[in-house]
């Protein structure tokens, strides 16, 4: 067993329990209803592409997967079991699920090495040799292992998110979750970041992605999820969705995003 929360058959896929299941889940925030009955699961291996209109509840959604956001009602369960509320679990549960947030989140005062090794270091208590090695390692895969020593505001916005990325995969996590990674980029930066994302995808990484990035999710979701004023309404494989949308509110969406 690989940590008490968690057992190792389910980690590494050997049966069929979802990597990410969401039950009935209700969020509110005052007087919105931001996630309203959201069911939702995501297998191993598998790219869910979140869609949807500004204030749809898509990073909320994200957010509650890992217990950024707590939940009103429902629940949340990763490789099957249900998220810790606090203290160490918790801590642990974020070593599985890695985050990449809009703003990159880096710490400003440490080295991009620093940054990506801190968690393998502090958290599954890496050998500082072997965390350095490992992740120059990830730096190089995210194209940036000329970076390492450099401070996060030395890099341009594209590069920060590509450490972000190399800084959560440090973690080995079981899945990725992308809270809209490439929307405070410049348009010439979004697609570095976009072609990492696909090497991860084509290297089977369970993902989940918030992203108004349409191409994006034509090329690489195994499955589109739509949501609209907190409700998950839609979801199918990117060439269904996109062709032949079935509700209304889809339709009307999609209309708007791919005719602009």
């Amino acid at each position: 067993m690989r940590y008490g929360w968690l057992v190792t058959t389910q980690i590494h896929g050997e049966n069929d329990v979802p990597i990410v299941e969401m039950r009935n889940v209700h969020k509110h925030f005052g007087t919105v209803h931001v996630l309203n009955d959201v069911s939702l699961q995501v297998a191993k291996g598998e790219v869910v592409v979140v869609i949807g209109p500004s204030g749809s509840g898509k990073s909320t959604l994200c957010r509650t997967i890992n217990r950024l956001e707590p939940i009103d009602s429902g629940e949340i369960l990763v490789a099957g079991h249900p998220l810790p509320e606090e203290g160490k679990a918790l801590a642990l549960l974020r070593a599985e699920v890695g985050m990449v947030f809009q703003n990159f989140n880096l710490f400003a005062h440490k080295t991009i090495l620093d940054n990506v090794t801190l968690g393998p270091r502090k958290v599954r208590r890496t050998p500082k040799a072997e965390a350095e090695a490992e992740a120059m390692t990830l730096l190089d895969r995210v194209g940036i292992k000329d970076q390492a020593g450099k401070l996060p505001a030395q890099l341009s916005g594209g590069q920060q998110q590509r450490a972000a990325i190399a800084r959560a995969l440090a973690m080995h996590p079981m899945v990725m979750l992308f809270d809209e990674p490439t929307s405070a980029l410049d348009p010439e930066m979004i697609n570095e970041v976009l072609d990492v994302m696909v090497d991860l995808a084509r290297q089977d990484m369970t993902m989940i992605v918030v992203t108004h990035e349409m191409g994006f999710a034509r090329r690489v979701a195994d499955r589109v999820v739509f949501m609209s004023d907190g409700m998950l309404l839609e979801q199918a494989p990117p060439d269904e969705f996109f062709n032949n949308p079935k509700t209304d509110r889809a339709k009307d969406f999609l209309a708007k995003v791919l005719h602009h």
